[in-house]
């Protein structure tokens, strides 16, 4: 039995692998925590003691369904990279009702626009917790929007699976982080300009929670390493104005551009940056925030030859990952990439069903206890779930964007990083967190 989707209107090799991080226990969650101050803060979040655990749940387990949620925005700056996310949550949904569902119960996929506002994130996702009382949640993609959806997760003692790389220094025993942290991404890429000879980095970002504290991260590990930092400018989200920034950029005689713009920014930022003569082999940028799906709105023309560093590339050459592609193209069109963050989304339902299967339940607190050891085959490779700090293991890859607007692999990691969100096996990393 297939369910109809309900949805509601309204991202040469290192000498050295990174090392891998030292286990950190999850800090128990805050029930009461201000949405506001959370999508303004500029590091990440211990969340507070509470008793959130003892929330009454609305889940029905009684009939042949279960009801899980997509919360994604499907219009506003952000949907140029969310729309496929939510799509490839679908696939995954699809995929695991076709054989069989989730404890012999068919999924039923509740989705809901996010509409690119924190605020509205926080609103979708009391009504999918409270209103349609679904057994858990995936999406978010900005640290704006998780930050804001953190204590509503926490307060209802419900789930959230987060698919996007983000800037670490969080854990919440009601959140399941499936993109990088930041052991996983910016340190490895941080590595691989360093053995590359990079000297010195311009840091251009959107002006909210990840760059601001993906940054501070940098600039600890340059000043450890002996790179100096020529630069550092922000733009709020959205913006398309970027010929002072890129003139600073360029007079910098920096070594490399260091970009963690999100969304359609990217577009202005990389059109402008071939204008003024920039070039990859002048003065290569790396994004941390750029897939597939971003390369035909920036241009493959205006992007190609730069670099990025993720976790998965649709070149990725597994059997599963093979199979992915194949099912998403099938699906949703054979010019439709697929892309980092949505792989993250499509492996965050899987282990979501190979968790409830462990746990025998779909009870929020039996899933938690649960968590720990369980894997996924996924298309990047296998991913192990961390009980104690719910983020997985992750293969870090450094990949360049190609004239056919694919990106592939110039480097890995040996093999899986296992996460170090607080990054406490850095030592140039002390007092980030505080």
């Amino acid at each position: 039995m297939r369910l109809p989707l309900r949805f509601s209107p309204t991202r040469s090799a290192p000498s050295s692998a990174p090392t891998p991080a030292r286990r950190r226990p999850v800090i128990a969650a805050g029930a009461v925590v201000a949405a506001t101050s959370l999508m303004l803060a500029g590091c990440g979040t211990k969340a507070s003691e509470t008793d959130s655990a003892t929330a009454e749940s609305c889940v029905d387990t009684s009939g042949p369904t279960i009801k899980v949620g997509s919360l994604n925005s499907l219009s506003g700056t952000m949907a140029i990279s969310e729309v496929t996310v939510r799509d490839a949550i679908a696939l995954a949904v699809e995929e695991i009702n076709a054989d069989g569902g989730v404890l012999g119960k068919q999924i039923e996929l509740i989705g809901e626009d996010g509409a690119s506002e924190p605020t509205v994130f926080a609103e979708k996702a009391e009504k999918l917790i409270s209103s349609d009382c679904v057994a858990a949640v995936f999406g978010g993609w900005t640290s704006s929007s998780r930050k804001a959806m953190l204590p509503v997760f926490e307060s209802n003692n419900a789930l959230l699976y987060y698919p996007v790389q983000y800037e670490g220094l969080e854990s919440s025993p009601n959140i399941f982080y499936t993109g990088a942290t930041t052991n996983q991404q910016i340190v490895p890429a941080l590595d691989y300009l360093k053995e590359q000879g990079v000297k010195s980095l311009y840091l251009v970002g959107s002006d909210y929670v990840f760059p601001q504290t993906a940054n501070r991260i940098i600039k600890a590990y340059a000043e450890a390493n002996g790179i100096e930092i020529k630069g550092e400018d922000y733009t709020p989200l959205g913006s398309t104005d970027f010929s002072t920034i890129v003139n600073k950029v360029r007079n910098s005689s920096a070594d490399a551009v260091f970009n963690t713009l999100n969304g359609d920014s990217n577009v202005a930022f990389f059109r402008e940056y071939r204008n003024v003569g920039l070039t990859p082999e002048q003065m290569p940028v790396i994004s941390v925030s750029i897939a597939e799906e971003e390369i035909g709105g920036i241009g493959v023309e205006n992007i190609a030859g730069q670099l990025t560093a993720w976790n998965y590339y649709e070149t990725v050459d597994t059997p599963e990952n093979k199979k992915f592609v194949e099912a998403y193209k099938e699906k949703y069109g054979r010019n439709k990439p697929t892309s980092d963050p949505m792989e993250a989304a499509y492996t965050s339902v899987y282990l979501w069903k190979n968790t409830v299967e462990k746990a025998g339940s779909f009870d929020v607190d039996k899933v938690k206890e649960a968590a720990d050891g369980v894997t996924f085959d996924a298309p990047e490779g296998l991913v192990t779930l961390d009980g104690e700090n719910h983020h997985i293991t992750k293969t870090a890859r450094i990949g360049q964007i190609r004239p056919d607007g694919l990106i592939y692999t110039i480097w890995e990691s040996p093999g899986p990083i296992e996460p170090d969100p607080y990054l406490k096996s850095y030592p140039w990393a002390a007092g980030l967190s505080n």
